[in-house]
């Protein structure tokens, strides 16, 4: 699409512009991706039920996304806010990953639809309840992926040295408070992909080691 409304927020990578009332623009400043794959996996996910927006792929590209204009905070936000705890987030989240990976996957009946990034800045809270954004890392696999990339993203806060560290810890003790979900292939997975990710930062990569010892401790 080449004409855009305003401007409504940025974040690592992508843009988010206004088309009307009802529905925006997310645009890659990279050039990179492929939004259509991305959407194809959100339809897939929300004809179950699962709480994404809806998407528009046949006005979409590989680099922009049409898809549902939401209203509401991230959870991230809500937090800062004051609107949610951090135990309550856990909680949800550990919700939305068990609710996503009973959907089937697309391709295989032995595979389930995987996040890959599914942590409090990628979830909405609307008036109709959390919505889960951001799926340019979505595969099919195994879930203790997920469980494991979740675990890892969380504890990575919860070892360092910010103010939320404290606050993210307590969102994973409510995420794991049953870590059956874990699975070491996951969790050595998990580990493996944060360090190799351009977009995580030379701390956050210094981190992963008593991060990963972090969310080991749940099994104990």
């Amino acid at each position: 699409m080449g004409i855009t409304g305003r401007l409504l927020g940025s974040g690592r990578v992508n843009d988010v512009y206004e088309i009307d009332g009802a529905w925006v623009l997310r645009r890659s400043r990279e050039g990179w991706g492929d939004a259509v794959a991305e959407g194809a996996v959100m339809e897939h996910v929300r004809a179950y039920g699962y709480p994404v927006p809806a998407v528009r792929l046949a006005e979409s590209t590989p680099t922009e996304l049409v898809m549902e204009r939401l209203h509401g905070p991230t959870m991230l936000e809500a937090y800062g806010a004051g609107l949610i705890g951090a135990a309550e987030a856990g909680e949800v989240l550990g919700r939305l990953l068990r609710q996503l990976h009973a959907v089937p996957g697309r391709r295989s009946a032995d595979c389930r639809i995987l996040h890959l990034d599914l942590h409090p800045d990628n979830v909405m809270l609307t008036p109709d309840g959390p919505r889960v954004i951001d799926w340019s890392n979505t595969e099919e696999g195994d879930p203790g992926l997920d469980w494991g990339m979740s675990a890892v993203i969380l504890a990575q806060v919860a070892v360092g040295d910010e103010p939320i560290a404290a606050p993210a810890r307590e969102l994973l003790d409510a995420l794991l408070a049953d870590p059956a979900h874990l699975t070491e292939a996951g969790l050595t997975e998990a580990r493996r992909r944060r360090a190799a990710d351009v977009m995580t930062s030379r701390r956050e990569v210094e981190l992963l080691g008593e991060a990963e010892e972090l969310v080991r401790s749940y099994w104990r």
